[in-house]
């Protein structure tokens, strides 16, 4: 492995990695020479540990619920402990509870929001007091690198997920505020909207088609090499970006740009004027033809079609 790519001497912490998408992700940045923290709610991170240290690699299992605020501090610890250092911190934690906003109750939100994004900034609070408190010591930058999973699901605002689907929204606006917050200390943060079959996403992408020679296009594993670049001596200018990740596929998202403007003749708007210049605007504007990144979905075909 090139040294540019090379996680040796790197120690990261990886949520929810005690299945799919977590499991993938630390197996990848072991892979590559990281001693890994391993965290999850249950035993599945303890084996996952294990797994890492069979292959010979360098792994610890942390349980704990991701949305304790305190756990995020303990993880770094832990790496720091077992380690003597911690680099990494790769965001994966999540659950779902997926509702139309009609039916949505109380719990469905909290426990999305909660798990999802409480999760991510707990986490993200804690590497940064670290990192900060490292690089004032040394008096120049640290290594660190944040990736925090997101989902395409922010850009359309899925009907069936407005819980999951804002808890995402603001992990992006997260990543973007830690990248530009922590830029200073020699901190990167960027996120990835991945799409993977796993137990999470059973019901959405069913089963891996038996027939299909190869790797599933939808694998964990292809995720899990994007983390592992992301989290590499190779991505030090990256900063600040959205990822979409699956198939034979890693797409840049770019960020928003103003469609119209439009300006009063006065000195302030009157509801007349709105009338005249919106309303003209709008007439006859599609139903797909929103601030949902709906064009994001003719990606698909072709990150999907394996050779």
């Amino acid at each position: 492995m090139g040294e540019s790519v090379s996680l040796a001497g790197r120690a990261a912490v990886v949520t929810g990695a005690g299945a799919g998408l977590g499991r993938s992700e630390a197996l990848s940045l072991a892979a590559a020479g990281a001693a890994v923290v391993v965290n999850d709610m249950g035993d599945a991170a303890h084996a996952v540990a294990e797994e890492i240290v069979a292959a010979g690699g360098q792994a610890i299992a942390v349980t704990g619920d991701v949305s304790d605020w305190s756990l995020g501090g303990r993880l770094v610890e832990e790496s720091v402990k077992a380690f003597g250092s911690f680099d990494i911190l790769v965001n994966n934690a999540g659950i779902i509870r997926d509702k139309m906003i009609f039916n949505l109750t109380e719990s469905d939100w909290d426990d999305v929001i909660r798990v999802h994004l409480k999760g991510h900034a707990a986490t993200s609070h804690a590497a940064a007091v670290h990192w900060r408190a490292a690089s004032k010591e040394t008096g120049g930058p640290v290594y660190g690198r944040v990736i925090n999973t997101s989902s395409e699901a922010f850009l359309f605002g899925s009907a069936g997920q407005p819980n999951y689907s804002a808890a995402k929204a603001g992990i992006t606006a997260l990543t973007l505020s830690t990248a530009q917050g922590l830029s200073r200390y020699g901190v990167t943060a960027n996120a990835i909207c991945p799409r993977a079959r796993t137990a999470m996403t059973a019901q959405a992408f069913g089963e891996a088609d038996s027939a299909t020679a190869g790797l599933d296009p939808l694998a964990p594993e292809r995720v899990g090499t994007l983390v592992s670049y992301l989290a590499s001596p190779a991505s030090h200018e990256i900063n600040g970006q959205v990822f979409v990740v699956y198939g034979k596929m890693v797409a840049l998202m770019a960020a928003p740009k103003v469609e119209n403007r439009f300006d009063a003749a006065g000195s302030a708007f009157t509801v007349e004027e709105l009338d005249e210049q919106l309303s003209s605007y709008f007439t006859g504007r599609g139903q797909y033809e929103t601030y949902a990144a709906y064009s994001i979905a003719e990606l698909e075909k072709a990150a999907l079609a394996i050779d």
